[in-house]
């Protein structure tokens, strides 16, 4: 049936082995979309140096049966290549990092690897006809090789903003000069681009007030999901409630993104309850900065939060559906991290320390949750306490299903799939899905 598919070119500088939730939305698409009738071969790195590793994501695209190209690159994780898994940095370093590639390489750090890219697409495309290209960024270097692609071809190009170009909160602009030039790159992809995705809201006004060429349904938002296959627990799997209220964070910290004062306000419970101390704790999935670590033993909260590093996708999911409260943090309205939307899906209550804006109006939507300013410590000290009386009286809240319910993977790819074959001169109501169960 394969040869009946339309083909497309999946650009994705960030993909598995690398771990981390910046490679979830692609693997899965690349893994539904032949169930809509759409065969993909993804155009990517050759494995280097990772802050973290997840051979279990890349099982899962290959069983699939996706088409996977690598090639080298001149950047610097080719220097690290040897490393596999390399440590975490500090945040000091992190931002001097940041600093250090934003002055020097525009659009990022990964730009060496567009002419090696495009020499191997170039190959693929006189091999095989393409109907569709499929660029996604970050880094930015993604949609850079797939209008190089566009312009040499004419195949349509669809651009998938998993952030913003512009206002990424942690891009650094050291003058008007770089910014103008970042402005100049983007206006030019999307003058080449057919169609544009994005997770946000915020990202698609600030795209058309920014970019007078784009019009509102040049445009979709297309959220973040998760996987309903990595919900398939068994029920002696899941953790039965006992008198400990369990308390979950994935993802990575950094940035304004730190855990400093959920921390903070759990020491302070537990000095004004000290019948509570044993019975909370907070658990960190994801990779692990010394700081924090230093931070919870000056606490004195080391028998009391528990850090797992990072975890398969599977089992990072299996330790949310055994937990009790999630908690989220996010201080800007520009992002909404793939963590969330899997939060939606484990259907727990949640802990959102967060800023205003369309993120947390969509949590508040789930009806199961409590958001609260960033870095507001009373109001942290008052929500812990206020879960443990739920969780004592198991009265906690679940997501409703019918919300979590929209940010099925599987939905989401059904609808990426529409957007393509929309580029495609079809009649819109002769799509038809191939091989999967009726939604």
């Amino acid at each position: 049936m394969m040869e009946n598919f339309r083909k497309v070119l999946i650009i994705a500088y960030y993909f598995p082995p690398m771990g981390l939730s910046g490679v979830q939305r692609t693997v899965k698409f690349a893994k539904y979309l032949p169930q809509f009738g759409w065969q993909p071969t993804v155009l990517t790195v050759n494995p280097t140096g990772y802050y973290a590793l997840d051979e279990s994501l890349l099982k899962e695209v290959e069983e699939a049966g996706v088409e996977i190209v690598r090639t080298n690159s001149l950047d610097v994780n080719r220097l690290l290549r040897k490393k596999g898994v390399v440590k975490m940095p500090s945040e000091r370093i992190r931002k001097m990092l940041q600093f250090f590639g934003d002055t020097f390489f525009i659009p990022d750090t990964k730009i060496g690897w567009k002419r090696r890219a495009l020499r191997k697409a170039q190959d693929i495309l006189q091999r095989e006809k393409f109907d569709l290209l499929f660029a996604t960024a970050p880094p930015q270097t993604d949609f850079l090789i797939g209008t190089a692609l566009k312009k040499k071809t004419q195949i349509p190009l669809v651009v998938d903003y998993r952030d913003s170009w512009l206002q990424y909160p942690y891009k650094f602009f050291p003058t008007p000069l770089h910014r103008y030039l970042h402005y100049r790159l983007e206006k030019r992809v999307l003058k080449a681009a057919d169609h544009v995705l994005v997770t946000h809201r915020r990202v698609k006004e600030n795209l058309i007030k920014r970019h007078a060429s784009l019009r509102y349904h040049d445009v979709t938002i297309l959220s973040q999901g998760y996987d309903p296959a990595d919900f398939n627990v068994k029920p002696s799997e899941r953790r039965q409630m006992h008198l400990r209220m369990r308390i979950t964070h994935t993802g990575t910290f950094y940035g304004g993104r730190n855990p400093s004062t959920i921390l903070r306000a759990l020491r302070n419970v537990f000095d004004g309850h000290t019948q509570l101390r044993g019975r909370i704790e907070i658990n960190f999935i994801g990779t692990i900065r010394g700081e924090d670590q230093h931070l919870v033993k000056t606490l004195g909260l080391q028998n009391d939060v528990v850090f797992h590093g990072y975890l398969e996708h599977k089992e990072s999911v299996q330790k949310i559906l055994s937990s009790d409260v999630l908690w989220f943090v996010l201080d800007n309205d520009y992002q909404t991290p793939g963590k969330l939307y899997e939060y939606f899906g484990a259907r727990k209550p949640i802990l959102a320390s967060i800023a205003d804006g369309y993120t947390k109006q969509l949590i508040q939507e789930t009806q199961a949750s409590v958001c609260i300013p960033v870095h507001d410590l009373a109001a942290h000290e008052k929500a812990l306490l206020e879960y443990f009386r739920e969780f004592e009286r198991k009265s906690l809240k679940r997501i409703p299903q019918v919300f979590a319910h929209k940010f099925d993977r599987l939905n989401l790819t059904g609808e990426l799939a529409r957007q393509f074959e929309s580029l495609m001169n079809l009649d819109p109501k002769a799509f038809v899905k191939l091989g999967a169960p009726t939604l």
